[in-house]
């Protein structure tokens, strides 16, 4: 199968709708339909990793004036709050949020701490003894930490993604991710997958029409210049839906047909060369076969003419010995032997008591 590579754009395609790392898994999985995925690339500033959607501000907004209003006494949750490592209930989330820092937090830091310490087969060990207590933390931890960021880098990075930070030049991002791209294409690459809408990546989307690399584009802008120059465009719902996914194989199907009419495709091109000789090129595929006509007395000139009426008619100007044979016996009659003047052969369609009653 094909090698494919997939490049993100995260400073002009940020994840938006859904999770970073559901966003990455979906995206890898709609890739995969063009062939197998070799590379998985995604290039951003620091400042677009510190990037928090607006729907993910307003939850926390939300919850902070939650957790003020609980704690002044104003409004009491109906249910109450349980630590999912150890159990405990409290009845305001602001108490479970120091319980879980002042105990939990402090007992993995001194996990990491010890497992980081030991090196070859104690760490092994070690690391399979508190696997499930590590494990454990991390599930309560996302639901009860709020981090600082979003998490972008190393939800992406998770899904599998190699991850690029550049510097906070302008289009730096563009630049880096756009040599990366040329030097993939000069590996041997069959289809090239970016997730961006920049303008700017139109010169390495023609660059790679002209290797005959397949390109796939997904973003948002439907009238986006990038998808004039790609081979397949998508949105970002069609990829987060599956329905790239399932587009993909019959993508791939039109693309090998497209391909195979290509390589069966001929031209045909007269020209008129000098004396009676005609000059005809054949181009079949990328041969070129030239078939010359020759000065020769023994050739034959071909004209073909159509008539307005749409009639075709064909003069032949044959040779001299051809020519010269106008009397020639019509086909249903048999050849007698020349060098006898009577021939004692009888036609095919008379009998021999027919030829005997001739002869009496």
């Amino acid at each position: 199968m094909d090698s494919v590579a997939v490049f993100w754009d995260l400073d002009n395609k940020p994840p938006k709708s859904v999770r970073p790392y559901d966003a990455a898994i979906r995206l890898k999985l709609a890739a995969s339909g063009f062939g197998v995925v070799r590379y998985l690339v995604a290039y951003a500033n620091r400042h677009a990793f510190s990037y928090v959607p607006p729907m993910v501000r307003e939850q926390r907004r939300g919850r902070n004036l939650l957790n003020k209003l609980e704690n002044s006494g104003v409004k009491k949750s109906l249910e109450p709050c349980m630590c999912k490592v150890c159990g405990r209930k409290f009845y305001s989330n602001e108490k479970l949020l120091n319980h879980f820092k002042q105990l939990h937090e402090m007992e993995q830091k001194k996990r990491t701490n010890r497992l980081e310490s030991l090196k070859g087969n104690r760490r092994v060990k070690l690391a399979a003894k508190m696997a499930m207590k590590m494990e454990k933390y991390k599930r309560a931890a996302r639901e009860i930490l709020v981090p600082k960021v979003y998490g972008l880098a190393g939800d992406i990075k998770q899904a599998g993604f190699w991850v690029r930070t550049v510097s906070d030049r302008p289009e730096a991002a563009d630049i880096a991710l756009r040599n990366h791209m040329l030097e993939t294409m000069d590996r041997g690459l069959k289809c090239l997958v970016l997730v961006s809408d920049d303008s700017d990546f139109v010169e390495v989307l023609k660059e790679a029409r002209s290797r005959n690399v397949k390109s796939v584009v997904v973003g948002d802008n439907i009238t986006g210049v990038l998808k004039r120059y790609a081979d397949k465009a998508y949105m970002w719902r069609d990829i987060t839906s599956g329905i790239a996914r399932k587009e993909a194989v019959s993508a791939v199907g039109q693309w090998e047909d497209r391909d195979i009419l290509k390589k069966l495709e001929w031209k045909y091109k007269s020209e008129l060369g000098t004396g009676d000789s005609e000059d005809i090129k054949v181009e079949f595929g990328d041969e070129n076969i030239e078939d010359m006509g020759s000065d020769d007395s023994d050739s034959e000139d071909i004209e073909l003419e159509v008539g307005d009426e749409g009639s075709e008619e064909m003069e032949f100007e044959e040779d001299e010995k051809i020519g010269a044979k106008v009397n020639a016996r019509p086909w249903w009659k048999l050849e007698l032997d020349s060098n006898s003047e009577h021939s004692t052969a009888r036609p095919w369609w008379k009998s021999e008591s027919d030829s005997d009653d001739e002869r009496r």
